[in-house]
């Protein structure tokens, strides 16, 4: 993620990602962090001069209800969460979303 999008998750105290915008129906949480840094290194600098990777633990009962895509290589695994779906996801995130990784 860029700098706006983690700002606003400190704001949370560190237990929710923001809604989505207009432009983005769906929250998309990768599943490995080679993916996840792939994206903040690559896209994210880029975009927004920051990337930042986090790793946050989902009630696993509850995350089943996603099936996992897999989007072009077999690395680059992700759940679609549709973006009015997000508050009940924040919800089951189990402890506090973390900063693993930082480019800039």
């Amino acid at each position: 993620m860029g700098l706006k999008e983690l700002a606003l998750i400190e704001a949370s105290g560190w237990k929710e990602f923001p809604p989505r915008l207009p432009e983005q129906p769906i929250f998309y949480p990768v599943l490995n962090e080679e993916y996840a840094t792939q994206i903040a290194r690559d896209w994210n600098v880029k975009a927004s001069g920051a990337g930042f990777v986090t790793r946050f633990n989902v009630d696993a009962d509850f995350v089943g209800r996603y099936p996992v895509q897999t989007v072009g290589d077999a690395l680059h695994k992700e759940l679609w969460v549709p973006a009015e779906e997000l508050a009940e996801f924040n919800r089951h995130i189990v402890g506090k979303i973390t900063v693993i990784l930082e480019f800039r």
